[in-house]
């Protein structure tokens, strides 16, 4: 499946606009911009690195590129999971740096326009945490989407420290 939304991918190339990867965690369902995704991939084995927050997983090696983890699910403070055969790693590019997200089960790639966009309701957050990852909600069909920030899922203090590991790596 990760290969046919893959292909999908490849093929509309300049036609991104309004195009959201999807994917699944636990019983509710994200979207990132297509502009941000790079590739999806299986799960591999990942590299901890210490001392650094718990939903940063560690490192993987793509075809010679060293590319941070994160687990989405323990970012947004839900209880880990075991890792299954439908696990799989969007890699996507954030401010030149690539990092993969790690999903429990991608979903489809989505045509999602501005006017279905509605900003997420305020109930519940405390001023400063406001649309901290979830910029917006969009119903596709009986399915209500959070669409992410993929900016704001790792901090700009980690975005430097990641940016460095990447760096040192390719030396």
């Amino acid at each position: 499946m990760a290969e046919e939304i893959k292909d999908e991918l490849l093929e509309e190339g300049d036609s991104q606009k309004g195009k959201f990867m999807t994917f699944q965690i636990g019983k509710e369902f994200f979207g990132i911009s297509i502009s941000f995704v790079e590739e999806i991939i299986a799960m591999q084995e990942i590299t901890s690195i210490p001392e650094v927050e718990d939903y940063i997983k560690g490192l993987i090696n793509l075809r010679g590129k060293i590319i941070p983890v994160i687990d989405v699910r323990i970012r947004f403070k839900m209880e880990p999971q075991e890792y299954t055969d439908r696990t799989c790693i969007i890699v996507i590019s954030v401010k030149s740096i690539m990092i993969g997200l790690i999903v429990e089960k991608i979903a489809e790639v989505d045509t999602i326009l501005d006017d279905d966009i509605v900003p997420p309701p305020a109930i519940g957050r405390k001023d400063k945490e406001h649309n901290k990852y979830v910029y917006g909600l969009a119903k596709t069909g009986e399915i209500v989407k959070m669409l992410i920030d993929p900016e704001k899922l790792i901090k700009d203090e980690e975005l430097e420290t990641l940016e460095k590991i990447q760096d040192e790596e390719e030396e």
